[in-house]
């Protein structure tokens, strides 16, 4: 199993980043997809969720209005499209799965600074 997210970067507050999720090493289209973020000095927290087809979405309050989870079936990746960000949207981002085990990425670092 292998989940390699991409796309984070540095961006002004009230900017928009799209982060992508590739996915190997198992049948990614019969599971159900998540975005975690973890802050310095903070334990990881979840930010979204969807299902294995792609029509249930749900967001933590925290991100909920500005943040859009999406899934490619075919190219097995997950994205997570980040607008309107903010400073405490800082930290690293990772993708994960779970069926009897728990998957994650390497992580993703997403810096909101001016």
């Amino acid at each position: 199993v292998q989940l390699v997210e991409s796309g984070g970067g540095l961006v002004q507050p009230g900017g928009s980043l799209r982060l992508s999720c590739a996915a190997s090493g198992f049948t990614f289209s019969k599971y159900n997809m998540k975005w975690y973020r973890q802050a310095p000095g903070k334990e990881r927290e979840w930010v979204a969720q969807i299902d294995s087809h792609g029509v249930s979405t749900y967001y933590a309050d925290s991100v909920k209005g500005r943040f859009t989870i999406s899934r490619d079936n075919v190219k097995n990746t997950v994205y997570l499209q980040m607008n309107s960000l903010k400073p405490e949207d800082t930290a690293v981002y990772y993708c994960n799965f779970a069926n009897f085990a728990n998957y994650w990425g390497q992580g993703t670092q997403v810096t909101v600074s001016s």
